[in-house]
């Protein structure tokens, strides 16, 4: 019998259904929303709190089972894919609220708390949790990494965002890092070390992350523009004049296209910024009237706003579905999707290069951003099983990630590594990947956490 069907088999004895090698089961767990293929793991394990965690990641750190984390799998890149087998440890049960310190403005969550479910539960507090990726997707993956969204240029990302974490480590011991506190200058950082490593250090179990006060007033815009560059150049202006818009996100005429028919609005065809504003009725309408004023400056038009809560939530919706509404551009297409972040100065030079690649070649994308923070995705919509296409849309993307580091820039500024963005790591980071790669084979010195990932390059 080999190691790996003996510790299933002693797994089996604690964990019954919740331990499963259905094919059906195994598929799921095998594959996100990137445009990776499909690898299945050994086995899928259901746990439902951090002990049954630790005794999962003791068995396999003891029989060298590969261990990945899963949640919502509706990371970008690749994160959860099991690219060696193992057990896909499934995370979505642990979606106990801990506890709610209203007083303090912070929360306790297991790692399977959605953003959605935590809103929710804390919405008669006066508080919320403001990152925003789009996806529903569950607190520990987001701290895992890194995420961040619409609402980053006002709240920041994860980073930011989370103050403690409890982590099974590979040889199954949990550890807590952080307090609660705004500050500690007590040892080395280990929350920011978790944030970002995308399970490859550990299981993160359980989050606990900053709330902020819900705004007294929220208002959504749009702002149509008759170039890109004036839209971008807008988001610019806006921002050195240190206005603290909570959204500003850019919409390329594509991306706008695809919005209309997939969510039904009727949109000018035309390049677009969809905005959002937080703070008191007086205030709320002076940042409004101010980012007209610029928006005007640079051929923006039809700038209209609203308070009406249907109205916000019909137009976030709208963009958050992007990436659903491609086939309504091409039937049957999966978007090869990335982004890039650059200094905010050189951000209507990205956006204007990334377009005219897509022009001159003969692939669709389209380009949407977080530009207030000098981060956008473009995406190629392309049938992956054409090798022509699919070798296109890696040349293109070459291209962006190249550039935006040649900006000063990075190649993912919120979708993370995962698979796709590994071989761009050294660089961006050169010699320092060499640390990277040695704090990985410190704490999982057997290389069982979601391993061919970060940590494990070259």
């Amino acid at each position: 019998m080999t190691s790996l069907q003996s510790t299933l088999d002693a797994l089996k004895l604690h964990f019954g259904d919740r331990l499963s090698t259905t094919e059906a089961v195994r598929e799921h767990h095998g594959h996100d929303m990137s445009r990776q293929p499909t690898r299945l793991p050994d086995a899928v394990v259901y746990a439902e709190n951090e002990d049954e965690v630790a005794r999962v990641v003791s068995a396999c750190f003891e029989a060298g089972i590969p261990v990945t984390p899963f949640a919502a799998g509706s990371s970008m890149e690749g994160h959860t894919i099991p690219l060696k087998g193992g057990i896909s440890l499934d995370l979505t049960r642990m979606n106990r609220i801990v506890q709610v310190n209203h007083e303090d403005f912070d929360v306790q969550v297991e790692a399977g708390v959605t953003r959605k479910q935590l809103n929710a539960h804390i919405r008669d507090t006066g508080l919320f949790f403001p990152i925003d990726p789009g996806a529903d997707a569950s607190l520990g993956g987001m701290a895992s990494t890194r995420a961040s969204g619409t609402t980053a240029v006002r709240y920041g990302t994860m980073r930011e965002n989370v103050l403690a974490l409890r982590v099974v480590t590979p040889q199954g011991k949990i550890i807590t890092t952080g307090r609660r506190t705004k500050k500690s200058s007590t040892g080395y950082d280990l929350t920011k070390l978790y944030v970002g490593a995308e399970g490859t250090l550990g299981v993160i179990t359980e989050v606990t992350v900053r709330l902020h006060p819900i705004p007294e007033t929220i208002a959504s815009a749009v702002c149509a523009f008759e170039t890109m560059r004036g839209a971008v150049e807008t988001v610019v202006a806006t921002i050195q004049s240190g206005i603290p818009v909570a959204r500003i996100e850019f919409l390329d005429e594509v991306a706008v296209e695809a919005a209309n028919r997939h969510a039904g609005l009727t949109l000018k065809l035309a390049p677009t910024l969809f905005l959002e504003f937080h703070g008191s009725p007086r205030w709320v309408e002076e940042q409004s009237n101010t980012v007209r004023e610029i928006a005007n400056e640079f051929g923006g038009s039809d700038f209209e706003w609203s308070t009406r809560t249907e109205d916000r939530e019909r137009l976030w919706k709208a963009r958050h579905e992007t990436i659903y509404s491609n086939q309504t551009l091409r039937p049957g297409c999966k978007a090869f999707t990335t982004d890039v972040c650059v200094p905010i100065s050189r951000l209507a030079e990205a956006v204007l290069a990334a377009r005219e690649d897509i022009d001159n070649s003969f692939v669709t994308g389209k380009i949407i951003g977080h530009v207030g923070d000098g981060n956008f995705h473009v995406g190629y919509l392309i049938k992956p099983e054409i090798p022509e296409e699919l070798a296109e849309a890696e040349r293109l993307a070459e291209r962006l990630y190249q550039r935006a580091m040649d900006m000063g820039g990075t190649f993912s500024g919120e979708h993370g590594i995962g698979i796709s963005k590994l071989k761009y790591l050294r660089r961006e980071h050169g010699d320092a990947v060499d640390m990277m790669n040695a704090i990985k084979a410190a704490i999982d010195p057997k290389g069982i956490m979601n391993p061919g990932k970060l940590g494990q390059v070259e």
